[in-house]
Formats: structure tokens, sequence, C-alpha cells
């Protein structure tokens, strides 16, 4: 997520009670996550095993909750709960606002994209030329939709992130500052649900084909003309890149990357990274002929223990 203009860190200190180590005449232009942060991101860290990660990222600014030593060229802001301040910075620029009106006051609209009766489109959501929106579609705020992009009934863009952080009370939601941006030429069918980054964006990348009951979740980069069939699920930050096919009930989980040109065969559970180029069944996922193979081994398992059984018996 980045700000509409760069806040000076000593303003962000002085707001939330911080200590600031290292450089404090650096500027904030953003807040996100550790996989996503950029220079000039804002990022947090509340586990000491983590500290090294963050220290290390393009992150500028690192809230944390001890003093350490700074790294050249970043400023550390230390409080006690790190977390909160994060998820209040989001808060700030990402304030909760409900819908009072079919389409918000801020949304954008092309002229020449089509809106059916029944959708609700939230603010500060931009919608190209020649799109197709059908009846009954919900567009949640901050959403970014290309050109000659076609949703069906059901479908719903910009949820929530399922994203918790754990506390001894139980578990505190994490205010969604990210957004969905789907690019040009994507069709997504109906009842699918596409979630908002925690604090990045879900990326829906141009040409890309959604058949029904698909669900999408926070942070997750889809490349460019991806077919993907119904029922499957996407955890929150897994990356797809281009011209993947996925074919119908696959669960793939969180963080993980597939491939370029990679085909993940119907009801697989994909749950590490795999090549691209490759046909992948199974649970968990192997390359095809390797699955074929075990498969073979253990058809023929039941003869080989009867074949070793009479032969100790001889």
């Amino acid at each position: 997520m980045k700000f509409p203009n760069p806040i000076p860190v000593t303003e962000i200190a002085l707001q939330y009670g911080c200590k600031i180590i290292g450089d404090d005449s650096l500027m904030a232009k953003g807040i996100n996550e550790i996989h996503k942060v950029e220079p000039g991101d804002i990022t947090f860290v509340d586990i000491e095993k983590y500290f090294k990660r963050s220290l290390s990222s393009a992150a500028s600014i690192i809230i944390l909750n001890q003093p350490t030593i700074c790294p050249a060229g970043k400023v550390l802001l230390v409080c006690d709960n790190p977390f909160e301040v994060y998820d209040s910075i989001v808060k700030s620029y990402r304030p909760f606002r409900p819908m009072n009106a079919m389409i918000g006051d801020s949304a954008v609209i092309h002229s020449t994209t089509v809106i059916e009766p029944g959708v609700v489109i939230g603010n500060h959501v931009k919608i190209g030329k020649g799109c197709y929106i059908h009846a009954n579609v919900t567009i949640q705020d901050h959403t970014i939709i290309g050109d000659h992009v076609e949703i069906n009934s059901g479908t719903v863009i910009g949820t929530d992130a399922f994203y918790f952080k754990k506390k001894e009370s139980g578990y505190k939601k994490w205010r969604s500052g990210g957004r969905v941006v789907i690019e040009d030429h994507v069709y997504i069918a109906s009842n699918c649900t596409i979630n908002k980054g925690v604090s990045g964006d879900t990326i829906i990348g141009a040409g890309t084909k959604i058949d029904c009951l698909v669900h999408v979740g926070h942070g997750v980069e889809i490349g460019k003309k991806c077919l993907i069939a119904a029922q499957v699920g996407i955890s929150g930050k897994a990356i797809i890149e281009d011209e993947v096919t996925i074919y119908g009930q696959v669960g793939i989980a969180q963080a993980v990357r597939i491939g370029a040109k990679a085909i993940i065969g119907g009801q697989c559970g994909v749950t590490k990274s795999v090549e691209g180029g490759k046909f992948y069944l199974g649970k968990p996922v192997a390359e095809y002929r390797q699955n074929y193979k075990e498969l073979a081994a253990l058809r023929a398992l039941p003869d080989f223990i009867k074949e070793v059984r009479k032969k100790l018996k001889e």
C-alpha cells in the first residue's frame, strides 16, 4: 500500500510513541508485508528470530519491539507492540467506510462498460473500457479493473484478507489495506471470491480465464493467459506464473510458486513450489511420469509380497 504523500518517520514515531534508531530524515512512502516490501516502505517484526530477514529486506523503515543495530540507510521504530502500530497505520489510510449507495461516489467507470442491475461497486474503484459486469456482482473498495474484463454473477472482488494475528485472548483481524488488480481481457465466471492483499496487491494477469467457484487468497499473483478450472482454491501469497493451466478442484498452499506453462491435474494438492513446463498429478503433486511409476509400483506391491513370502517358505 502506497501513501498519498510521503510521511516523515519523525511524525510516525511521535504519533505512536516509538523510539527512533537510525536515519531519522527518512520519509515513508508506503507500508507492506515483508514479502512485498520495496525501498521506502514500512514493515514490522515482533519475533526476534525474524529480525534478520526484516532488517535485510528492501524495507526502509522497520517497526520492532526491541532495540538492535540499524543497517545503513534504514531507520528502526522501537515500540512495545509493532503489530498494533502497523495495523493502526493501515487503518488510518484504509479506514472502514460502509457503502451507502450501489455505486460509490469515488468510483470511476468507463462509459463503454456495461453494468447490469444489482451490481455493487465500492469507493475508489476504477473500471476500464469495454467491460461487462453481470448482475449481482460485488466489487469492493480500491479494486482496479482493466479493459475488456467480464465478471459473471455472484462473484465478489476485493473481500478482506483471511489474515489474523494470534493473541492470548484469541485472534485479532488485520486491517486489509491492499487492492485487487485485474488486468485486461480477464474472464471471471460466477461465484468466485478474490481477496484483496493485506497491504499489497492481489493480481490477476492479462488474458487469464477463471471458471466458477474459484477462491483466490490475499496477495496472490496470477500471471498472464492462465486457465483455472472450477473449484480451485489458491492460498494467500501464492505466485502462479504465465500460461499455467490448473484443472478442477486443485488446492494450492500458501506462498508456493508454480512455474510458467505448468499443468496441474485435477484434484491435485500443490504443497510446494513446482517448476514450469511440466505436467503434475497427485496429492502432493509430482511430475506425472514419476506419479505413474509410483502408482504402478504400488499396484505391483501385493504380488511382490506374495512372491517374497513364497521364497521365504522354500
